[in-house]
């Protein structure tokens, strides 16, 4: 008997009234994601896969159809509810990082562990853990503005990780990045990956979906196809001699 899917998304439909136009963001959508997998959402400017991507993140509701995360109907929770199914449930890898801008790696990490009650105590240890994992156990005191792109992005990554979420929704997580550092998020979100982790990557870079196990494209508001990744692209820092990356990279993996 196979496993019941960890995201269920169900004939989902979203519609947007502005003024006397109606805009079928989202026509009618059906999409099971199941534990474990690495996903890309790929479509061109108004496809619908950012807002398909703000349902399934729980930053909005479906207008039709159902959406069932881990065993939970979110589909038309009050926003105090999908508020509180985010900080569980969704860990967030913003393409502008989203830190808190006086704040340090600890503090920005440890910030989800606020809203779920923990102890400073617990929150600091496990901030601290989550920054060691990403390879910036040097950088903890560091605000934003001290650290480089890759690290800020580290950083979110980090803090995305700290409620061991259900799943990883990372929307453009290379858009702001070189390409030597892009390589470096990949390679630390393959890593994620293969520890069980689930990945859902919002990207409109072809070469970056390549690291994905499925692609799902999308235009005007459907999936236009859905098919596993046969040419997948992998990051191995340890085997491959990138320029040097950067001095702690090898202690990502």
């Amino acid at each position: 008997m196979m496993e019941k899917a960890l995201i269920q998304i169900t004939e989902i439909g979203r519609k947007y009234v502005i003024g006397s136009e109606v805009i079928h963001a989202l026509k009618s959508v059906t999409l099971d994601i199941h534990k474990g997998e690495f996903v890309a959402l790929m479509g061109p400017s108004g496809s619908g896969k950012s807002t398909l991507m703000n349902i399934l993140g729980c930053l909005d509701t479906p207008s039709k159809g159902t959406y069932i995360l881990n065993g939970i109907n979110v589909s038309h929770m009050t926003d105090n509810e999908l508020a509180e199914v985010r900080n569980k449930e969704i860990g967030f890898v913003f393409q502008t990082f989203n830190l808190l801008p006086r704040s340090t790696s600890l503090d920005n990490v440890a910030l989800p562990l606020i809203y779920a009650g923990a102890s400073k105590k617990e929150r600091d240890e496990r901030a601290q853990l989550a920054l060691e994992n990403v390879g910036l156990g040097n950088r903890i005191t560091h605000k934003p503005n001290e650290l480089s792109g890759g690290q800020r992005q580290r950083v979110a990554v980090a803090r995305a990780l700290i409620n061991n979420p259900s799943i990883i929704l990372a929307d453009e997580p290379t858009g702001n990045l070189d390409t030597k550092t892009s390589i470096e998020i990949m390679g630390l979100l393959e890593d994620i990956h293969s520890k069980g982790n689930t990945i859902i990557l919002v990207t409109h870079e072809e070469d970056i979906a390549q690291h994905a196990h499925r692609i799902v494209r999308m235009r005007d508001g459907l999936v236009e196809k859905d098919y596993k990744n046969e040419d997948i692209k992998t990051v191995s820092p340890r085997l491959s001699n990138l320029e040097k990356i950067g001095s702690d990279f090898e202690k990502i993996v």
